[in-house]
């Protein structure tokens, strides 16, 4: 099981109430949250092995590089992501918990979590459950390597599972093909701006005729291809050249040596015990700890 960490922290943040604090009034919410959805996770799923990807780079140079637009509008200052006065105290608090539990939670200098979680799901030998409220992971489904994506945009209690068949239904496009789809839709979450007059349905068509982006590009001049969507490819060429390595997670981040089973114990008791009186974090640790015990 490979967990988005920041996309789950954000939902646990705006899930539960800022009154959840430590006993000196610092809020909790995202902590305790994001505590009590891992326990659901493994009670639920009983994973044999357990990832929280972070995000050592939230805007990587590569993508900047190749479009500027990435998330340009989620910038604060510098290179620092707009993120909540009262939740970003909160995520050293996370990387602290996961580290006395014994959760392996890690991000590679230069790379998004998406990215860990690219690398880590294609070089699996096993069925791998990627946990996210993130479209772009929809990529990395593969029904075949048994990777599926538990969508949670209905909440941690009613996971949707995101498999071929799903984004096929959702999307109208093959299972595997869900990054040349975005590359041409766009997302304007990401600022990523797809290719100026194509929207979804139409994008879904194209690629569901062609199979995927590099054939459809190698039939734009072709006789008979649609007029109308050729100008507009023919217009976005240099977005093109450069899109696809944006939109696709890495699948070669250097990953990190380590034991990635859930832990059956506590990795460190002691650190774990001074984090839960600091903060107030006893329900939530009991009710995981007892989680991982009958792991």
């Amino acid at each position: 099981m490979l967990l988005d960490t920041p996309s789950l922290y954000f939902r646990a943040f705006y899930g539960v109430p800022e009154s959840m604090t430590a006993p000196d009034g610092m809020p909790v919410n995202a902590v305790r949250g994001l505590i009590d959805m891992i326990a659901t996770l493994v009670k639920t799923h009983s994973p044999t092995h357990l990832v929280a990807a972070m995000d050592a780079d939230w805007r990587p140079a590569f993508r900047v590089a190749a479009i500027p637009s990435y998330k340009a509008h989620r910038v604060a200052s510098g290179d620092e992501e707009e993120i909540p006065d009262t939740l970003a105290p909160q995520v050293p608090v996370i990387e602290k918990v996961l580290a006395a539990v014994g959760i392996a939670s890690f991000g590679v200098e230069g790379y998004e979590a998406d990215d860990v979680i690219g690398t880590l799901a294609t070089a699996a030998t096993q069925p791998v459950e990627i946990v996210t409220g993130d479209r772009d992971l929809f990529q990395l489904v593969d029904d075949e390597k048994r990777r599926r994506v538990l969508y949670t945009v209905r909440g941690i209690r009613n996971l949707q599972t995101v498999d071929e068949a799903w984004v096929t239904a959702k999307y109208g496009i093959p299972g595997r093909a869900y990054a040349d789809f975005a590359t041409l839709r766009g997302d304007p979450s990401d600022g990523l701006p797809g290719v100026a007059g194509i929207g979804e349905k139409t994008a879904a068509s194209l690629i569901t005729r062609f199979g995927s982006l590099d054939a459809l590009l190698a039939a734009v001049g072709d006789e008979g291809f649609p007029a109308g969507a050729r100008n507009k490819l023919e217009a976005a060429r240099d977005y093109l050249a450069v899109a696809p390595a944006v939109v696709k997670v890495a699948h070669d981040v250097p990953i990190p040596r380590g034991s990635f089973e859930v832990p059956a114990k506590p990795h460190d008791p002691e650190a774990l015990i001074a984090l839960a009186d600091r903060y107030g974090l006893d329900s939530p640790l009991n009710r995981l700890l007892a989680v991982l015990g009958k792991s």
